[in-house]
């Protein structure tokens, strides 16, 4: 078992290692990488990177706190799905998910199971999967990001 500071220090580490690891990719190599995340010029849809027990995550999210306007902002999303899925093939679509903290959200994402971040051995594994899968995610996302601010201006 690890004490809050042990696992503070190991969650640092491993994104510390992650970025090192992006440093080194080819694709990276005369830049240095600054993924979209949460700057996708596009109110309450953000990426995210996911790391624990329980596998490795790469997460597009809709986190807009009215359900109505969530909703609209899914059903557009659903409109470009084989768009999202011509990049980033094969992700799961939750219209409705409870975070840890109870914010619901909806979101796409790819999961891989059976690593965890407590288990050292497993960190390059994680890295492959999360540095691949989001550049697929945001190819997925430049090809829509348009359409998507479109429909927000007319909002």
């Amino acid at each position: 078992m690890y004490s809050r500071e042990e696992v503070k220090e190991l969650k640092r580490d491993f994104w510390n290692g992650f970025d090192e690891f992006c440093a080194k990719l080819p694709r990276f190599k005369y830049k240095h990488k600054k993924w979209i995340l949460y700057n996708t010029k596009i109110k309450h849809v953000e990426m995210k990177f996911g790391a624990g027990r329980d596998g490795a995550y790469v997460i597009l999210e809709l986190n807009h706190k009215n359900p109505d306007k969530r909703a609209e902002k899914w059903e557009l999303l659903k409109q470009y799905k084989v768009v999202i899925e011509e990049y980033f093939d094969e992700p799961v679509w939750q219209e409705y998910f409870v975070k840890e903290c109870g914010t619901p959200v909806s979101r796409i994402y790819k999961h891989k199971p059976d690593l965890d971040i407590h288990r050292r051995e497993d960190w390059r594994e994680f890295y492959v999967f999360l540095s691949k899968e989001m550049t697929k995610l945001e190819k997925a996302f430049n090809e829509m990001r348009e359409l998507l601010q479109d429909e927000e201006n007319e909002e």
